[in-house]
């Protein structure tokens, strides 16, 4: 993965070195890289396992997230497919006449995200016995399959659009999702009819299999009474629409039933944000540079890019290497993205205490909040002082524009969260 457009005043060796372990971590989230490896003709080769493809009548793949698509070409090039559904963001413009193609919402969910929940469910209906159905999972397909329980998809966006500007996390996210959907949460498998595995990337801190596209191909963890105290938590139980109320309501006394407690078929994890880190670790040192690696990193930008920044020794060819996914509390009008408010928090702390750095983050999917951006760059002899007003607005986008630093990679066809690194040469 390249880096195709780094908008900057100036470009010099520790920017590069910088752009250069961000480019390995973007290689590492490839999905072709980790299918190859439990993919074998016609074997299938899991943990503790081995599927052989060719005793099954057809092969079919239901891919679902922004990794959806890179995923079915990978799949369909290392063996053969027979067909499926493929549901991708609607920035992603492609063709395959072997599978059925569905572009949806994102990050909040539209009429096509009810039509691919239709289409998914119908075409499972279709399946049989001697049929395998190969679920390929990454992440955005909480808001790119939904259908709706006992409210509407008006009602569902907006509650989702109050959690996502409440600077509630993912996990919380889908908490609430899942027990707003018919289909989430495992409640799609009771539509299986074939033998069925479900191949995963993760987007999620933790990795938590229940919580990845909110459980869809799993099954839940979380409680009607959990998502309730998440819309307290984050005070928005009176903003969110009076139907979602009252359908939690009726979960937690038990007139509805909850998600499904046990798996119903195997979910196996391919790749995580770790895998991007390891890879960054290994081109740090063959570029000469001592790291340290944050994994997991979770929380507000506002104390998440203090934390991060004090980590870093601000000793020459040292690194600092993190990955997870912030949250942003979004108060103001402007245009941004974690990522970027990310790298203004951690160099205004880096600026205070007078360490010289360059910072970088950008998101693995290529799409930062609602930009055009990937991320942004920082180094200490850019200006720093005029950022908060930009920060009050949540226009970090603006910022980067003005001063320089936006990271453009395109739209990735991945999605394993955040990576970053701080760095002196």
């Amino acid at each position: 993965m390249i880096i195709r457009n780094f908008q900057s005043l100036s470009t010099n060796s520790a920017k590069k070195d910088a752009l250069s372990i961000i480019e390995a971590g973007l290689a590492a989230a490839n999905p072709k890289t980790h299918l190859e490896k439990i993919i074998k003709k016609n074997i299938l080769i899991l943990p503790g396992r081995k599927i052989s493809l060719g005793k099954y009548r057809h092969v079919f793949v239901i891919a679902t997230g922004k990794a959806s698509h890179t995923m079915t070409h990978a799949v369909d090039s290392l063996t053969h497919v027979d067909g499926g559904i493929i549901v991708v963001p609607a920035k992603v413009g492609m063709m395959d006449k072997k599978f059925k193609i569905i572009q949806a919402g994102h990050p909040v969910p539209n009429k096509n995200s009810l039509v691919a929940a239709k289409t998914i469910l119908e075409f499972l209906g279709k399946t049989g016995s001697g049929d395998l159905v190969i679920f390929l999972i990454s992440g955005g397909t909480s808001s790119l399959v939904a259908m709706s329980d006992g409210i509407t998809l008006d009602e569902k966006r907006t509650t989702t659009d109050l959690l996502i500007k409440s600077g509630a996390n993912i996990q919380e996210i889908n908490c609430v999702r899942k027990h707003l959907s018919k289909i989430k949460g495992g409640k799609m498998l009771e539509y299986v009819r074939s033998d069925s595995i479900s191949l995963v990337m993760s987007d999620v801190v933790g990795n938590d299999l229940s919580s990845i596209a909110s459980g869809m191909t799993y099954y839940d963890k979380t409680t009607f009474t959990e998502a309730k105290k998440i819309l307290k938590k984050y005070h928005i139980e009176k903003l969110v629409p009076k139907s979602v109320s009252l359908h939690l309501d009726l979960g937690v006394r038990g007139k509805i039933p909850e998600t499904p407690k046990k798996e119903k078929i195997r979910n196996y994890l391919i790749a995580t944000n770790n895998d991007c880190l390891d890879a960054m670790k290994l081109r740090a040192k063959d570029l000469g540079y001592s790291s340290k690696v944050l994994a997991g990193v979770t929380g507000d930008v506002q104390d998440l890019g203090s934390d991060i920044a004090r980590t870093f020794s601000g000793k020459t060819m040292n690194c600092v290497i993190f990955g997870g996914e912030s949250t942003v509390v979004v108060t103001g009008k402007g245009k941004g993205g974690r990522n970027q408010e990310l790298v203004l928090h951690c160099a205004i702390d880096l600026s205070k205490r007078k360490k010289n750095a360059v910072v970088v983050s950008v998101g693995t999917d290529g799409i930062d909040g609602v930009t055009n951006s990937a991320g942004a760059i920082w180094q200490s002899d850019q200006k720093i002082d005029k950022a908060r007003p930009y920060l009050d607005k949540n226009n970090s986008y603006g910022f980067f524009k003005k001063y320089g630093g936006l990271i453009l990679t395109g739209v990735t066809g991945t999605n394993l969260m955040d990576i970053g690194v701080i760095l002196r040469k």
